[in-house]
């Protein structure tokens, strides 16, 4: 296979090119389906011509159909998309950059998606795929899976098929949330995996922004004491990886807690805590659940996050020791190569 590629890059390389143009077409509209062609044209920063002509190749192939609501794409054209997965990873070279970043980082296992979700929101999606892909190898019928909430934690959810219909499992919030944008928030997104599992979920009604008192009266409540036991329980633990200050902003922090993180050079923001560069721990949030004595007994920690402008944090959270598994974007993985 890699003797094949090598050959057409070097004989063919246009070939190669239009290869990756179709696939991201494909790949757009089954994300978005049905789709105009001026929705599409405008998403992927494409030419409409450019868009009639390679779509009218592929429904010409029979993987896209076109009706009036938009296009989408075939049942063949799934398999294809598919399929294709892995030629596109090996045509990047990303096996390669994958056993590298593992080493560099010092983790166990990189899974990178082509693209970069600074340029195709549409990777976020893939990301979460291929984060429920690799979940579905490694859990257990009685498993307790712990997340946090975010949009990118949500895609693996979203990501995960119906794999059963009645299991043992059990979903629970790593981190409190109550406010805007329920639909991000990990009470939501663990209901969601839990019935992708055929399992049961705990719900966490903890604002995220609580003092230090608030919480350790809170802790004290029947319910809330339940599920933050099941919690330190969790052997999966998935979570996203924020810039410093994007999650200080995010998360409403006080204007002196900020001035905090920047004068301490925090980079990264992860399970509440906020990193260096080195990764030590500068600043804790009040509302924290699960302390860095109880990560070290999590036997999968499971980091998803993409994009060129996180490579920093992301290289600074898996300093910090509480990354076992990363997947993440072509485009971090090319910036965090420059960083490490």
């Amino acid at each position: 296979m890699k003797d094949i590629i090598a050959l057409q890059q070097k004989i063919v390389p246009e070939l190669i090119d239009l290869l990756q143009k179709r696939y991201t077409i494909m790949r757009n509209i089954y994300f978005n389906q049905p789709i105009g062609r001026r929705a599409l044209s405008h998403q992927l920063n494409m030419g409409e011509r450019i868009i009639r002509t390679e779509v009218s190749f592929l429904k010409a192939q029979g993987l896209v159909d076109i009706n009036p609501l938009g296009m989408t794409i075939t049942k063949e054209g799934e398999e294809l998309i598919e399929n294709l997965k892995d030629f596109i990873h090996e045509l990047k070279g990303l096996n390669n950059i994958e056993s590298l970043l593992k080493d560099k980082l010092g983790i166990e296992k990189v899974i990178i998606v082509p693209g970069d979700i600074e340029q195709d929101p549409m990777i976020k999606k893939e990301l979460g795929k291929s984060a429920a892909n690799y979940l579905k190898t490694i859990i257990n019928y009685d498993s307790i899976i712990a997340l946090t909430g975010g949009s990118t934690v949500l895609e693996v959810a979203n990501g995960m098929p119906q794999l059963y219909s009645k299991s043992n499992m059990v979903v629970v919030p790593a981190r409190g949330g109550l406010g805007r944008e329920v639909e991000k928030q990990a009470n939501t997104i663990a209901s969601i995996l839990a019935k992708k599992l055929g399992g049961t979920y705990k719900m966490l009604h903890v604002p995220d922004n609580l003092g230090k008192e608030a919480v350790k009266s809170l802790i004290k409540e029947p319910d809330i004491k339940d599920v933050v036991e099941t919690l330190k329980k969790a052997d999966i633990l998935i979570f996203g990886i924020g810039r410093a200050d994007v999650m200080a902003e995010r998360r409403n922090l006080p204007q002196d807690i900020r001035d905090f993180l920047v004068r301490n050079n925090a980079t990264a923001e992860a399970l509440g805590y906020y990193f260096d560069k080195e990764g030590k721990v500068v600043y804790a949030t009040p509302s924290i659940f699960l302390t860095l004595e109880d990560l070290k007994l999590v036997k999968n920690l499971i980091a998803v996050s993409g994009g060129k402008n996180k490579a920093e944090a992301i290289v600074s959270t898996c300093r910090s020791g509480n990354v076992q598994v990363l997947v993440t974007d072509e485009g971090a993985a090319f910036e965090i190569l420059k960083i490490v």
